[in-house]
């Protein structure tokens, strides 16, 4: 359910914007199955997502969705994580997240000499 919610959140700001070709790169290769029809959704919670998400790709012109291994993506992971605990009204404006880039984990942040 996070990564259709992050997808739907992503995707909704987009089409608020008016933008018409999108290419959404997720680390769900069973969502990008499921959306593209590929494989059925079965189970009863996610219906409601994969039917929301198909009628937001009805409002592009074009739009593509291209799978993005997660070992490789570790940003989008967080990000679905964040946007799953996101409460938004029927707007799509949600406060922006200002993420860091790091060049070492974050627990040596943490550490004093």
């Amino acid at each position: 359910m996070a990564e259709y919610e992050a997808c739907i959140l992503g995707l909704r700001m987009a089409v608020d914007m008016g933008v018409q070709e999108v290419l959404v790169l997720v680390d769900s290769d069973f969502l990008v199955h499921q959306i593209q029809g590929e494989w059925e959704t079965r189970d009863l919670k996610l219906i409601p997502y994969r039917q929301y998400l198909y009628d937001l790709c009805q409002r592009c012109q074009s739009i593509k969705f291209r799978h993005i291994p997660r070992i490789h993506n570790e940003v989008a992971d967080a990000l679905a994580t964040l946007a799953s605990m996101l409460h938004h009204l029927d707007k799509a404006y949600v406060d922006p997240l200002h993420i860091q880039v790091r060049d070492q984990h974050a627990y040596c942040n943490v550490v004093e000499e």
